[in-house]
């Protein structure tokens, strides 16, 4: 991070479930001045504001047109994130939008078009990839800890949201699905480990065609699935490394890790990529048990708490790059993982990636 930084003045679209996670997530960092909200529910960007102490809110044209504002931090239906994300980078904003950049390969070309023309920056979720897990990972693995890195596993079970969300019925529509939902979580790690995928070999279907919502106050007792809940894929990487990823909403119940990786001289064992923190394991050949390796970085919050839900470490990320520093969670980044993930849901057969991206530079890199 940035040993001075700048303060920053950000405007948030959307005030739907995650807004909370990213107000009190950007809390940690003063300089990230939370001044405007927008939604099209104009009354609920006002009920959100009061709750926060945000002076200005509106609809989204109101916060295009707002000139204070250096950030936009878009956090719309993944439906809407092409069309908002080019509005708002044309307004002259910089962005950075809850994942996935887009929702279709196509449209996320465009997106990633309209901000090379605008000249602004344009960052993307998932940026759990930026905290201790992940990289005290990434540091045992930069420093052969287990050697040359030869295969890795992800495994996505269902989180039982009939059970706990009153409207889940975007997590079984267009842009969501397993793929869409948690995938980007587990692929950004992965890319952010062990750098760009070449190719996939990916198949997919559709689990039980409806879903039963038992969660208290829902919106919906039926819903009618439209995406594929049960996806497995072979992943190429670039260097050599052969991954292999389950990613359903029909696996209830599992004995299978998180995410592995595998190296000539041991494995590392980490935590679900959907949080910041939590404990990297390692064995070596030889060793007799399991041991947690020190974090790295500081934790972005307490482990075992709804504190890893909070978000805005990547707003954080966007706004050091806008000072000079390392983009790590870029929109280059976000598309790839997009490619791989659309692949992932494909039609059975092997999909040579056209993308590629860096592999982000450490948050530990002096």
């Amino acid at each position: 991070m940035a040993t001075s930084p700048q303060h920053h003045r950000i405007g948030i679209l959307g005030c739907g479930n995650i807004f909370d996670r990213y107000v009190t997530g950007m809390a940690r960092y003063p300089e990230l001045e939370i001044v405007r909200v927008a939604d099209v529910d104009v009354a609920r960007a006002e009920r959100a504001a009061g709750a926060h102490g945000i002076p200005a809110w509106g609809n989204d044209d109101d916060l295009y047109a707002d000139d204070s504002v250096d950030i936009v931090v878009n956090l719309t239906p993944p439906a809407h994130h092409a069309t908002t994300i080019i509005r708002a980078l044309d307004s002259g904003h910089h962005v950075y939008v809850e994942k996935p950049i887009a929702t279709t390969v196509a449209d996320a070309r465009k997106v990633l078009a309209a901000a090379e023309a605008s000249g602004r920056l344009l960052g993307s979720a998932p940026d759990t990839f930026l905290g201790s897990a992940c990289q005290t990972a990434r540091r045992a693995l930069d420093d052969g800890l287990i050697g040359e890195p030869v295969g890795a596993s992800a495994f996505i079970r269902h989180s039982r949201a009939e059970r706990w969300h009153p409207d889940p019925r975007f997590l079984f529509q267009a842009g969501g699905g397993p793929v869409l939902d948690m995938g980007p979580y587990y692929v950004a790690a992965l890319v952010n480990l062990l750098g760009p995928i070449r190719s996939v070999a990916g198949a997919s279907r559709i689990g039980a065609p409806t879903r039963t919502v038992t969660a208290p106050d829902r919106a919906v007792d039926l819903i009618d699935v439209e995406v594929a809940t049960h996806a497995s894929a072979v992943l190429g990487f670039d260097s050599g490394v052969v991954g292999t990823t389950l990613m359903s909403f029909d696996v209830w119940d599992t004995n299978l890790p998180e995410m592995e990786i595998y190296g000539t001289e041991g494995t590392l064992s980490l935590p679900t990529p959907n949080h910041f923190d939590g404990d990297v394991r390692v064995k070596r050949h030889g060793d007799a048990d399991w041991s947690v390796l020190p974090p790295v970085v500081e934790l972005f919050g307490a482990v075992g708490t709804k504190e890893q839900a909070r978000r805005g470490l990547g707003v954080r990320d966007l706004a050091d790059a806008i000072e000079g520093g390392p983009h790590r969670a870029t929109a280059a980044f976000a598309f790839h993982v997009l490619e791989v993930l659309s692949a992932i849901g494909g039609p059975g057969q092997v999909t040579p990636m056209e993308s590629t991206c860096e592999r982000p530079a450490g948050r530990f890199e002096k």
